[in-house]
């Protein structure tokens, strides 16, 4: 029988939302025999938008021990990804990278978050659905508790205690957001998401097989995400301004989705003998990112922390990644083996850049009419790997797939030189991407120029270690 919400009892590690993010890093430290207990606001199954997956999100489920779970459960296998951007056509299959069986998912968000969430539970983390956090509490500038409330109707309230604090909130953003309120929003992104899903589509024949299809149009672009239960889903992404002009002369959201998707030939195509089963759905995608991801006693993940344009499909690979670097940064605390602002600043590090440079991706990807090799280019001066000759593909590749962040924090010579990069040191001038970074001197140095003399592995266990 579950426990009702009164019951919280004091934990190690708190974690405040139930997605990817926060079921990842709570697995994790449960897994090596913390106390973790999350809250989650909601009761899951619940909706969520964000369903093409990038391939690291394969990795990271072999990481939290639930890959099994989610290939079993049927999701629309996905094999690359379709671009039709400017005057270019571009297939991107996951087969290009090295390994073997490179794959991912297109999920249905209720289904996947459930999945991992469950997953939690069943390697002992504590789960309370459908209990909110209203404040985390502070002692000598420490967080030290929160207060929280039974949801649908404050029933219940009370105190939980705990050494660490992780906020995985999501866009709400609990502390980072409500309460520290250092978050920024990028000038550029301002966009608007407009969606639905129909049923009774032809196939999506285009790109490798289960592939998202992205269509750019003049003010934005369209995506279209095969999913396993038979229905498509179709989006537009707007910008601001463009999205208030079009509801205005068009006369409403739905009117603005049906034109958007009636101006690209190939969806337009798809919708003909289709029926839209969904209402049309619409929501903010302004990109933003906290001035600071960690404090005394707390971390902030996922979307928590910064959210990015939905253009290369990095919302779960960003939430699993921050996931696995703070379990591995909290692990390392609670050990006592390196002291928290190490770790902290490890953290704050490898996520932040991981963030920018695809940040910075997203920027040049939306110089919408450029040759398909200056977004190549582009991405290979951001890639750590010294690559023989013109290997344009596989950089640009590598870096939608989010895998090249799972390499660098696993080697000790990291970021360096992605952080000159972006600070634009090799130039002599800042780089555009230099005003959104926080670390304006350069890492300190170590003999393999890890992040700050640490590097993180994942097997045979998740943690922090010193290069010497």
């Amino acid at each position: 029988m579950a426990k009702k919400a009164g019951e919280i009892a004091d934990c190690q590690v708190l974690v405040i939302g139930g997605g990817p993010a926060g079921a990842t890093v709570s697995t994790l430290l449960s897994k090596r025999g913390y106390k973790v207990t999350l809250l989650e606001r909601e009761h899951f199954p619940r909706y969520h938008i964000g369903e093409s997956l990038s391939i690291s999100c394969f990795r990271a489920m072999e990481v939290l021990g639930v890959k099994d779970k989610v290939e079993a459960h049927g999701f629309m296998r996905k094999n690359g990804s379709y671009y039709a951007w400017g005057d270019e056509e571009w297939d991107l299959p996951f087969s290009h990278l090295p390994g073997e069986d490179n794959h991912s998912w297109q999920v249905i968000r209720s289904e996947f978050d459930q999945i991992l969430l469950e997953h939690a539970k069943s390697e002992g983390v504590e789960v309370h659905e459908g209990v909110s956090v209203k404040e985390v509490h502070f002692e000598n500038g420490r967080a030290s508790s929160a207060t929280w409330f039974r949801t649908a109707d404050d029933s219940e309230t009370g105190t939980v205690s705990f050494d660490i604090v992780v906020d995985a909130s999501g866009r709400n953003g609990v502390l980072g957001n409500r309460q520290i309120k250092d978050r920024r929003f990028h000038d550029v992104f301002r966009n608007i998401a407009v969606w639905g899903y129909w049923k009774d589509t032809p196939p999506l024949d285009l790109g490798p097989e289960g592939a998202i299809a992205v269509f750019s149009r003049e003010n934005g672009w369209l995506w279209a995400i095969p999913l396993h239960d038979g229905t498509l889903s179709i989006g537009l992404v707007t910008g601001k301004d463009g999205y208030q002009a079009d509801h205005k002369r068009l006369g409403g959201r739905e009117a603005v989705y049906m034109d958007a998707i009636e101006s690209c030939p190939q969806l337009a195509a798809l919708v003909k003998p289709a029926e839209l089963v969904s209402e049309v759905k619409s929501e903010t995608d302004y990109s933003y990112v906290a001035d600071s991801f960690t404090g005394p006693g707390y971390f902030l993940i996922g979307d928590a922390a910064c959210f990015l344009d939905p253009l290369l499909s990095t919302g779960v690979h960003l939430a699993t990644f921050s996931g696995m670097i703070a379990a591995a940064s909290i692990s390392a605390i609670l050990q006592g083996e390196i002291p928290e602002e190490e770790c902290q600043a490890f953290f704050q590090t490898a996520y932040r850049q991981a963030y920018e440079r695809l940040l910075l991706l997203v920027s040049v990807f939306y110089e919408s009419y450029r040759g398909k090799e200056s977004h190549f280019y582009k991405a290979q001066t951001l890639t750590r790997e010294d690559r023989k000759g013109l290997r344009l593909h596989d950089a640009f590749l590598n870096i939608i797939a989010g895998t090249e962040d799972l390499v660098d924090v696993t080697t000790e010579g990291a970021y360096e030189r992605l952080a000159a990069k972006l600070r634009g040191d090799e130039g002599g001038s800042p780089a555009p991407i230099s005003n959104h970074n926080t670390h304006k001197e350069k890492l300190p140095e170590s003999p393999e120029n890890a992040i700050g003399g640490l590097y993180m592995t994942l097997e045979p266990e998740l943690g922090l270690h010193r290069t010497a």
